[in-house]
């Protein structure tokens, strides 16, 4: 079975101003890097569909979406706060983004799919039940798990977070849940600056200091993420892959490479391989150089699909 490579139209449209990072031109870059390797070729195309208000509802409340929905601009920009716009284009491309997961467990459950990345933005795993933020309008993988496990009646699904800042968002929306393991890293005291000491059992998400490179994560990986997800075994993983992280990501200060994105991908796949039939879901999250956004995103597609 193929890997999807799972995208929509509008996720090029929106846009927040062209100083913005989060640019439509990542979504250009990952495809350069695409057909440049050699691996589009090699993965199964696949359009995500848009989430609808029942599936939003499962996470968010109705009056956050209603408040996106009420201020899509005719033209220009409409201010969620001083880093998070919306354009004509921006409820389209959110909605969409959250219905790529959506698109990737129903083919992955019907085995028409082995895995999938969701090569869509905005991103998510900022977005809070209640709040847009951080780039983030609704919380992509937020979404895809409580769908996934109402739907298919799953048990233990983990989530895994490698972007460089916290997931607060996905953490609030699955603190205390028994059936989700989540496990993280992130650059400690930069946005969204809200330290998590793991208070719920369920909650790995571990801070890093500025400048730490590869190794450093990498031990981290083996000693804390493993040894829990092997002892949980998950039934489908759900991973929020932002590629911040990278040495030449100025929007933070680590210095993971192409390799450990790589090899923290391979990990994944062993242990999807060993408790969840292989069955595993990747959402594009940050990365904001646009060549070592494409290179890395590459090295992890390339580790999903044994390429």
């Amino acid at each position: 079975m193929q890997t999807l490579y799972i995208t929509h139209p509008a996720c090029h449209l929106h846009e927040m101003g062209n100083w913005h990072p989060e640019c439509p031109e990542r979504l250009d870059a990952i495809n350069d890097q695409f057909l440049a390797s050699g691996i589009e070729g090699l993965l199964q195309p696949c359009r995500a569909r848009e989430a609808t208000d029942a599936d939003l509802l499962r996470v968010h409340s109705a009056e956050h979406i209603n408040y996106l929905k009420k201020h899509v601009p005719l033209k220009g920009y409409f201010e969620i706060d001083p880093d998070t716009y919306m354009n004509p284009h921006t409820l389209q491309a959110a909605l969409a983004a959250a219905g790529a997961g959506l698109t990737a467990v129903d083919e992955i459950m019907s085995q028409q799919a082995q895995n999938a990345f969701c090569a869509v933005r905005p991103p998510g795993h900022h977005a809070r039940p209640n709040q847009a933020m951080g780039f983030c309008f609704f919380n992509n993988i937020g979404v895809t798990v409580a769908y996934a496990l109402e739907k298919f009646k799953l048990g233990k699904v983990a989530i895994i977070d490698f972007d460089v800042h916290h997931g607060n968002g996905t953490a609030e929306m699955f603190a205390n849940d028994p059936r989700v393991l989540m496990c993280g890293f992130y650059q400690n005291l930069i946005f969204p600056n809200v330290h998590t000491e793991n208070k719920s059992e369920n909650m790995l998400n571990i801070p890093v200091e500025a400048y730490a490179t590869g190794d450093v994560v990498r031990k981290l990986v083996s000693d804390h993420w493993l040894p829990r997800l092997q002892a949980f075994e998950p039934e489908f993983i759900f991973v929020s892959a932002g590629f911040d992280a990278h040495r030449e990501d100025d929007l933070a200060q680590l210095g993971l490479v192409e390799n450990d994105y790589a090899w923290i991908t391979e990990q994944l796949v062993a242990q999807a391989e060993k408790s969840a039939q292989g069955r595993i879901v990747s959402f594009l999250e940050g990365g904001y150089n646009l060549s070592a956004l494409g290179r890395s995103a590459v090295a992890h597609v390339k580790a999903l699909a044994k390429l």
